[in-house]
């Protein structure tokens, strides 16, 4: 693919946008700036410390951000071809998925799949070698099970979903249109719900179901829980990395971001647009604020109001978290200063 034929394709990039072809370049692949080779395609973005790999880099094409001309002059002189656009990233992002197009299985039923007779399978769904479909299951137009996925009974799959290897999607629960459940994720498992008795823990039986809605991602090794009654419901557009636990009855609003260890307990709200880094913990039945972003290994215990940026463990406001884990090095010069301070004092109060 030619690089000028790349950028037709690419929708954040503007037919009239800035751009100097060189010999447009065929295009085989793609790479970071640093690893960049003759014949893929790199990128760099606004503020970006790697900027001086440029004068480096081996890429032949490159996509920049827009109103960088020292970045133009300097890709120009490395004989590289380049384009200008607002969200360099977003560009590159497109640009994988016309580069690498995915490879999606042959519509139909392996063989070794098991469908229940009133199972209702469209035609154009794929279904890989060990896909077991329950009873009264639905799979929808495009629908892509890869080998080892388990529907128990009454799963709803919806049209464009696709599974991979050894999902297990747990009965009534429901996947909206284009949904992506990555390797040995569990959908709709027993909440974690046990009664204290003078015998011991008594289970609660978790009757509920999970919705994820249209366009919901979940990552490898992550579990989404049923509650013991109503549901749990992941918003549109939510991504969940890998290795991520979501409590039952958990509700998010839509298009959150949960890293890698994320974990919500049960009864927690969020609102929409929030995002939670790596191990960030969330208490029981806590209520976060749309467009809230908690940094990595925060413990949120109360509420917090939408807009928020929080870290620490309890969370505090993030600035003043900077400013508090500023001084952690320093508390033992502090201390012993105020154990000096001290003793000045109670010998200025001796007679």
């Amino acid at each position: 693919m030619r690089f000028s034929e790349l950028l037709a394709a690419l929708e954040s990039f503007p037919p009239d946008g800035a751009r100097w072809l060189a010999d447009d370049p065929p295009l085989d692949g793609a790479a970071a700036l640093d690893k960049a080779r003759p014949g893929q395609l790199s990128f760099l973005e606004r503020n970006n410390p790697m900027a001086a790999a440029l004068a480096h880099c081996g890429a032949s094409a490159v996509l920049l951000p827009v109103g960088e001309e020292s970045l133009q002059r300097l890709a120009r002189q490395q004989g590289m071809a380049w384009a200008a656009s607002a969200e360099p990233r977003l560009g590159f992002a497109e640009a994988l998925d016309c580069l690498y197009p995915r490879q999606r299985l042959t519509p139909g039923r392996h063989p070794r799949a098991t469908v229940a007779p009133d199972a209702r399978v469209a035609d154009s769904a794929s279904l890989a070698a060990g896909v077991v479909v329950g009873a009264r299951c639905h799979v929808g137009e495009e629908v892509v099970l890869h080998p080892g996925v388990v529907l128990y009974d009454d799963v709803w799959i919806g049209q464009g979903c696709e599974l991979h290897g050894n999902v297990v999607v747990h009965s009534h629960s429901r996947l909206g249109r284009n949904c992506v459940v990555q390797a040995n994720a569990v959908i709709g498992g027993e909440g974690f719900g046990f009664v204290p008795t003078g015998c011991g823990w008594r289970k609660m039986p978790q009757t509920g179901h999970v919705v994820l809605e249209d366009g919901v991602e979940v990552g490898c090794c992550s579990t989404v829980d049923r509650p013991a009654v109503g549901e749990t419901r992941l918003g549109a557009g939510t991504k969940i990395d890998n290795l991520v636990q979501i409590g039952h009855g958990v509700v998010t609003g839509k298009g959150c971001a949960f890293a890698a260890q994320v974990g919500i307990a049960g009864g927690a709200v969020l609102g929409r647009g929030v995002i939670l880094a790596g191990q960030v913990g969330v208490g029981n039945r806590v209520r976060i604020g749309d467009g809230v972003v908690a940094s990595s290994k925060a413990g949120v215990h109360a509420d917090v109001a939408p807009g928020e940026v929080v870290s620490g463990f309890p969370v505090i406001p993030n600035r003043l978290w900077l400013r508090a884990s500023a001084l952690f090095a320093r508390l033992p010069e502090l201390s012993r200063s105020l154990k000096r301070l001290q003793q000045q004092v109670e010998r200025s109060r001796q007679p």
